[in-house]
């Protein structure tokens, strides 16, 4: 790990980012096949151009949910993820959340999902991916192909149809684990599956939606939300967060 990594991640905001499939989208976890994580994309109805089969997720998916979905089922391919860089859209309440928390270039999204092994056994949450924000653009309630980022072979759904007027595009480096490493999964051996190891400094800096003292565990773990999709922690100026974080980002770039 480089001191300059470490330095560029301390003055910013880590943002704890749900997606892929759960209980509620999809139905089922998303798997971990030859010891990789497959986050997959949750399913869509329209504003999507994207099939389950474009990503080669076909037969994966139609086993997961049983043939309720399969390789010709449209799906909402986002976060999107191409050449070690990525491209996320959020809007509504979620966006609100963001932006009412200032969410800017420099911050970091960690993607987080529901994961499980063979048979759908020990489901649990761990982190994913993840994008280091370098541009921010306002997409609107119709944007076009005109607003479709450079360097994505495929349209982001977020250009796609009509949107909240707060729709936004994330762009920058990012990238998916290839591994599913102990020191990236959240969700405590024990379990309950909201009951998460988290880092000491978590506590000090604070985490929205997660305010409640009571979710702070007396063993230094977290009773986390069972809902919401973003969730921030401010890590400016700690520097056990710091090195946490570039850390984490390495375990995901390794291969």
């Amino acid at each position: 790990m480089t001191l300059t990594l470490i330095s560029e991640l301390r003055n910013l905001k880590v943002i704890f980012s749900r997606k892929g499939f759960d209980s509620a989208a999809g139905g089922a976890p998303s798997p971990i096949i030859d010891g990789r994580p497959i986050s997959m994309p949750i399913p869509a109805l329209d504003r999507s151009k994207t099939t389950y089969g474009d990503l080669g997720l076909g037969e994966l998916v139609k086993q997961l949910t049983k043939e309720r979905l399969n390789a010709n089922s449209l799906c909402h391919h986002d976060p999107m993820f191409e050449q070690d860089r990525c491209a996320f859209g959020q809007c509504g309440a979620a966006q609100g959340h963001l932006a009412n928390n200032h969410i800017e270039v420099g911050d970091v999204f960690l993607f987080f999902g529901l994961f499980a092994g063979e048979e759908k056994k020990d489901a649990h949450h761990r982190l994913f991916g993840y994008l280091r924000i370098e541009d921010s653009i306002a997409l609107g309630t119709k944007p076009g192909r005109k607003k479709q980022p450079n360097g994505f072979t495929r349209r982001h759904p977020h250009t796609i149809g009509e949107w909240d007027r707060n729709n936004t595009l994330y762009i920058g480096n990012g990238t998916t684990a290839k591994t599913a490493p102990t020191k990236l999964r959240l969700t405590h051996p024990s379990g309950p599956l909201t009951r998460w190891n988290v880092p000491s400094w978590l506590r000090e800096t604070g985490l929205t939606y997660h305010q409640n003292p009571a979710r702070w565990l007396s063993d230094g773990s977290l009773k986390s939300a069972s809902r919401g999709q973003e969730f921030i922690a401010d890590i400016a100026g700690n520097r056990k967060a710091s090195y946490w974080l570039a850390r984490t980002i390495e375990r995901i770039e390794a291969t």
